[in-house]
């Protein structure tokens, strides 16, 4: 599977050679929160951020942890947000460190030129190798905090690329070209292949080996665990250049275990 790389001309985030990991409980939640540090310098930082972690503090739970607040008290320093991801989705969120290079962090993703590519698993065989989706997005008229394809919306434009084919679902590196909420789920939806497990866009909570493995049974009283109960998408790479250095760099992070899990038992049970 290709994957982004670092090219040569390049530099990472941090020249520190093993990054920290961030650990803290949750009492809200009852969690315990791994979160790695992908890269640290004087002007930003870029963590992987784990499925379930909010970047900002949840509308109906504000005094809840989140990532800034759970970042900013253990580096002890302030954090500035650059961009979000869902609370679902995990992977790469970037921070800055400085009122500078906050600006022009979010001057380059105002301007799009920040290139954002996410990992995602759909329902259904996608066709073609490569597609892009310009379809424009707005809130949903009676759902708060759903949105949906509508001609009244706003331009919204996602490129997707086929990585791997399975019976009955695909992998897809998505690179979304502008940054409207829930923007890659709603795309997806609309060409009839939403997350392989999305509540909302595609009607699904959770996913299960019986889905694919012929003659799975249970041991009487058991009951079956899911293989990934959160959004298949993962944020794995973001490219932009450096506020301070003006250097181009490029962040990436692999994806986490259970979204491994899913790939290693649909090559094994759903290969094509």
């Amino acid at each position: 599977m290709n994957r982004p790389k670092t090219t040569s001309n390049e530099q990472p985030a941090t020249r520190n050679q093993q990054p920290a990991t961030l650990r803290y409980y949750d009492n809200a939640r009852h969690e315990k929160w791994r979160i790695p540090i992908l890269g640290d310098d004087a002007a930003l930082v870029a963590f992987n951020k784990p499925a379930g972690l909010p970047v900002i503090p949840e509308r109906w739970h504000p005094d809840w942890p989140c990532l800034r607040s759970i970042a900013a008290e253990r580096l002890e320093i302030p954090l500035y947000v650059v961009h979000r991801i869902d609370a679902w989705t995990s992977g790469l969120v970037l921070f800055a460190k400085t009122a500078a290079a906050h600006r022009e962090l979010c001057r380059q993703f105002a301007q799009h030129q920040v290139e954002k590519t996410y990992l995602a698993l759909v329902k259904g065989e996608v066709g073609g190798d490569a597609l892009t989706i310009q379809r424009a997005i707005a809130v949903h008229p009676s759902r708060p905090g759903v949105m949906v394809v509508s001609r009244s919306g706003k331009s919204a434009v996602t490129a997707i690329r086929v990585l791997e084919r399975f019976r009955g679902f695909t992998l897809l590196e998505v690179q979304p070209q502008t940054g409207r909420q829930h923007q890659i789920r709603v795309h997806l939806q609309a060409i009839g292949h939403p997350l392989l497990v999305d509540s909302i866009y595609g009607q699904s909570e959770a996913f299960f080996l019986s889905a694919i493995k012929t003659g799975f049974h249970l041991k009487e009283g058991e009951k079956e665990q899911p293989l990934i109960r959160r959004l298949t998408l993962h944020a794995s790479a973001l490219r932009f250049q450096h506020p301070e250095r003006k250097e181009p760099m490029t962040i990436t992070t692999p994806e986490p275990k259970d979204f491994q899990a899913v790939l290693r038992n649909l090559r094994k049970y759903a290969g094509r």
